[in-house]
């Protein structure tokens, strides 16, 4: 998109999320909303002021809408008419700390009980709950596309969950844990796969499994 086009859309897009500025600015959330965009602004380079780069953002990424929605409550169902979300992006979780970035979003689903401040959640992402119980994430977590999460666990601080990697167990701080499905595992006859289990210490200290 050239230059001129870009500020054709802003234009178009500032009358469009007008309302969403006005709710913005008096909405008891607006700290944790301003503290979103400073994160965003900073991974994505933007220079705009707060209010200028919350346009610029429910502009030209639809994640952040998803972000901002749930962050107003309510006034999203009216919001949301004007202004979609990505249908398929479904966050469900109670508390969710500062900083929330979302990159891409598609077919990713956020059932964890909590999530702590900064955390960075890719595509196809599932974090789900097991036998009633849900996930606890803390403190700069990144989850990278694919990850499956479930279950009654702990994500330490400070944790890096690799592209398509399973995680049933918790995991401690300062941890980065990684799938191995790109190996290639001959197996005698009778083995179940059901009850495989492999634990790889990436740090001294994490546990992932490994699905072949």
């Amino acid at each position: 998109m050239n230059k001129n086009l870009k500020i054709i859309k802003f234009i178009f897009e500032l009358l469009r999320c007008f309302p969403h500025l006005i709710i913005f600015l008096l909405h008891k959330n607006k700290p944790i909303i301003q503290a979103d965009i400073r994160r965003w602004k900073e991974i994505l380079n933007i220079k705009y002021s707060i209010p200028v780069s919350l346009i610029y953002l429910l502009s030209f990424y639809k994640t952040f809408r998803n972000v901002f929605y749930y962050r107003i409550g309510f006034p999203k169902y009216l919001l949301n008419i004007f202004c979609p979300q990505i249908s398929t992006l479904i966050i469900h979780t109670k508390n969710i700390g500062e900083g929330l970035f979302i990159w891409i979003g598609f077919s990713t689903a956020i059932g964890a009980k909590s999530i702590g401040k900064n955390c960075t959640i890719n595509q196809m992402v599932t974090i789900g709950v097991k036998n009633g119980g849900q996930t606890t994430i803390l403190d700069n977590v990144r989850i990278n596309p694919g990850a499956v999460i479930f279950g009654n666990i702990t994500i330490g601080n400070n944790t890096v969950i690799g592209a398509n990697t399973t995680i049933y167990r918790n995991i401690p701080d300062n941890s980065s844990v990684f799938s191995e499905s790109s190996r290639i595992m001959k197996w005698d006859k009778g083995f179940n796969p059901d009850a495989y289990e492999k634990k790889s210490i990436h740090d001294g200290k994490s546990d992932f499994s490994l699905e072949i």
